[in-house]
């Protein structure tokens, strides 16, 4: 490829309205240009990007045996309905209607679709099978933001397993696992294998792969000392114990005039330490859970915290079973409880479910609202005197908080999730009809595992990780060009049959190179190159040919070396064959 002849439009200055590095970068270098909110254009440096990403997603999918396919991204809303999620996926799911009248959605996933297909296959003996394709995926996000790490239409790739048992999508979990260890590792990545939230896709286990980066979205928890890593949506801790006081015989009702959170009740004299209140919150919940088909129904609940600890919402979801969960407005707290945010409590309350964080089971000599506005209750015995539907993990953990593995501090940092692999059991196999006969002739369902990684995400993490001041550096694996040849005074013959000399042999040897003959200043071709973030330079000039040499960057350290011009091809070339290895 030629330089001028290649559509590469840098830019000088950061878009106006991206505050993500990757973002900005990615829009400076020419890669990526947006169409609307959430909906970006790949350019064709972008495209080449991704397009090596994808050779090594492929690489390593079919090194495990799995097949590729290409499935539609318009589906019927009859799959979706089938398996419950055209209710329980909510505005997120862009939906259709077709000339006749046809409900439509565009895929955000192909669960319903591939087991579907699956449902063709007949006996034990075809399984098992991993299939995957790499398809564009559609999400209605209510805030896109930051380029490409949270868009409205993205490329994923998107794979899975069939099995006979429970042994079998163990075994293809793992081979996932390690598969996206590979993967992120040829793409210059070393994310960190977290637990996680199955969350609407449903199933037993889920690990994320999470790029630490302030760009991100999610918070996750991990130890440095045992290796323990969990999304704060799924992370636990070791908590010291707290004191209680001496218990009173039955909770006493005390005025607490204008004292509305629970920093207000530290305060206030009388009152009470953060640990010995009881946090008590409202919300909605629908009461379907997330294997129900049809629209959820919603009921009001209570749930309680100790007062220094904060709700994590997606492990209120997974611990209830609900789909959605909303704090209570002022008229549904009220109507509920007869009191208004900052006196509320659960002691005596009935006809509500009411949840409670374990941190709360066993203690007494606690403070709570009393239900009436200025008014608290103290001495409340949580076992006494509150009836708890369900003990569930609802905290959020705390950076410093005790590692539950080993006792050592957590750390918190914001991450990107570049990969979920998900055991989804028998829900989508069930739901489409996809069963087999299993060894002693019985019907059996399908076992079902889920594994995604986002392409453009990984592009962008990678841009979020190797960069600096002068632009993206990237690894030679995932680079747009391995190589520029920057021809100074293009206009005199030497320099520029030195540089032809150079590109045509490094093509030979199978180097993707581009040469930038452009009639610029050095200095804005170098600019350019660095921006874009070609992993090494060749500069071909007057000088250096004078005495038969050439001048050789590597971008991601600057390390500067002059090449003899006849050695130059071959010297490049096995730095970038090693780099690949």
């Amino acid at each position: 490829m030629r330089w001028s002849n290649t559509f590469i439009p840098t830019l000088r200055d950061d878009p106006a309205d991206a505050e993500a590095v990757s973002h900005k970068l990615l829009v400076r270098a020419g890669l990526i240009r947006q169409l609307s909110a959430g909906i970006y254009s790949i350019l064709p440096l972008g495209w080449r990007v991704c397009r090596k990403i994808e050779t090594i997603v492929r690489d390593e999918m079919d090194k495990m045996g799995a097949q590729e396919f290409r499935l539609p991204a318009l589906h019927p809303a009859e799959l979706w309905q089938r398996s419950g999620r055209w209710d329980v996926m909510g505005d997120e799911l862009f939906r259709l209607k077709d000339r006749r009248g046809a409900e439509m959605c565009l895929g955000m996933t192909h669960e319903e679709v591939f087991a579907s297909i699956a449902s063709e296959v007949r006996s034990y003996r075809a399984l098992p099978q991993i299939w995957y394709q790499l398809q564009t995926k559609f999400r209605d996000e209510p805030r896109p933001k930051s380029g490409l790490l949270r868009v409205r239409e993205f490329v994923m790739k998107d794979s899975y397993s069939l099995d006979l048992d429970r042994a079998g999508l163990d075994h293809a979990f793992q081979l996932h696992f390690d598969a996206y260890r590979r993967i992120f590792e040829r793409c210059g990545l070393a994310p960190l294998a977290v637990e996680a939230s199955s969350g609407a896709m449903g199933g037993s286990e889920s690990i994320e792969f999470m790029v630490t980066s302030d760009a991100g979205e999610d918070w996750v928890a991990s130890c440095g000392a045992c290796g323990y890593a969990a999304n704060l949506e799924k992370a636990t801790s070791q908590l010291a114990e707290v004191a209680d006081a001496a218990g009173l015989a039955a909770p006493e009702e005390f005025a607490t005039p204008g004292v509305r959170t629970i920093e207000d009740l530290v305060r206030f004299e009388g009152g009470a330490a953060a640990e010995h209140q009881i946090k008590t919150l409202v919300y909605v919940l629908d009461a379907a859970g997330r294997e129900a088909p049809g629209p959820p129904s919603h009921q009001i609940a209570l749930v309680l915290l100790r007062g220094d600890h904060a709700l994590s919402e997606q492990k209120l979801r997974d611990g209830t079973g609900a789909v959605q969960a909303r704090p209570a407005q002022p008229e549904e707290i009220r109507a509920a409880l007869g009191a208004s945010a900052g006196s509320l409590g659960a002691v005596g309350v009935a006809g509500i479910r009411i949840v409670a964080d374990a941190a709360l089971e066993g203690r007494c000599g606690m403070t709570t609202g009393a239900n009436k506005d200025g008014f608290h209750l103290r001495g409340v015995d949580v076992a006494r005197d509150v009836r708890v539907d369900a003990w569930l993990d609802l905290r959020e953990v705390r950076a410093g908080e005790a590692c539950p593995a080993c006792g050592a501090a957590l750390g918190v940092a914001k991450s990107i999730e570049v990969g979920h692999i998900f055991k989804l059991g028998t829900r989508y196999t069930e739901a489409m009809g996809a069963l087999v006969q299993d060894e002693a002739g019985n019907s059996t369902p399908i076992v079902m595992g889920s594994y995604g990684i986002g392409i453009g995400r990984v592009m962008a993490s990678i841009a979020e990780t190797h960069h600096d001041a002068n632009g993206i550096i990237w690894p030679v694996t995932v680079a747009p060009f391995e190589v520029v040849i920057s021809v100074l005074n293009p206009g005199e013959v030497e320099p520029q049959e030195a540089g032809e000399r150079l590109y045509d042999a490094l093509r030979q040897q199978g180097i993707d190179v581009v040469l930038d003959l452009r009639d610029e200043r050095p200095g804005v071709k170098f600019k350019d190159a660095d921006l874009v973030g070609i992993p090494y330079r060749l500069v071909v000039g007057p000088r250096g040919l004078a005495e038969k040499k050439v001048e050789w960057k590597r971008r991601r350290d600057g390390l500067t070396r002059e090449l003899p011009l006849d050695r130059a091809a071959e010297t490049v070339a096995e730095a970038i064959f090693e780099e690949r290895r």
